[in-house]
């Protein structure tokens, strides 16, 4: 059996998660977490063999949790299942060392598939990231604007992008508004743009938002 955490902030989606895995009659949900910290406690404690985890919590992030648990449990398998498009994110985070990721759009069959693969110490790369690790691998030399950012920075671009404020970005990750300020203004001086219109309008130009 195949024993699994779910970290996500809305308990209708961790149900969901939980019902689709256990209907599967090869895998069981021993832990379930609402926070990042939670996520990193209890992956660190139970007995758990796949992490099922979401990028945007409160307290820490997806992101976050996924490089501490590569320095403090590595051999347990981060599932990434996000809101966010893969060309968003998954690159990134599967450099950063998750085991696959998914959309949370994705059918019921293909989390299960996931999760089987990685719990057998395998990755689960869809074609299109496969795609874009070899893109990204030809283009080293050649770093985008935002490919040099920061995982955080990255983050809050992205929501910037989305056209939130820096108060509802503060308020959605648990950080301080003067913080967010600070990455807003080092976000833009390592992006070379003046201000939020010239950052949405590269991350539209460059399919990002």
């Amino acid at each position: 059996m195949i024993r699994i955490l779910i970290a996500d902030d809305h308990a209708i989606v961790r149900r969901g998660l939980k019902q689709i895995v256990e209907d599967s009659g090869e895998m069981t949900v021993v832990a379930e977490a609402a926070d990042g910290a939670e996520a990193v406690r209890l992956a660190l404690d139970s007995d758990c063999d796949v992490l099922l985890l979401d990028i945007s919590m409160p307290d820490r992030s997806g992101i976050e949790v996924l490089k501490q648990l590569r320095e403090e449990k590595p051999r347990l398998a981060v599932l990434i299942i996000s809101i966010y498009p893969e060309d968003q994110y998954a690159v990134r985070l599967i450099k950063a060392g998750a085991a696959g990721y998914l959309n949370k759009e994705c059918a019921p069959a293909e989390l299960v598939e996931a999760v089987r693969r990685v719990a057998g110490g395998k990755r689960y790369i869809s074609s299109a990231v496969a795609e874009m690790l070899v893109h990204e691998i030809g283009a080293a030399d050649q770093k985008l604007p935002h490919e040099i950012l920061s995982d955080r920075e990255y983050q809050i671009f992205l929501l910037l992008a989305s056209a939130k404020t820096v108060s509802e970005i503060a308020a959605s990750l648990s950080l301080s508004v003067k913080t967010v300020s600070t990455y807003r203004t080092r976000i833009l001086e390592k992006m070379r743009l003046r201000n939020n219109a010239e950052l949405m309008h590269y991350a539209i130009e460059k399919e990002l938002a």
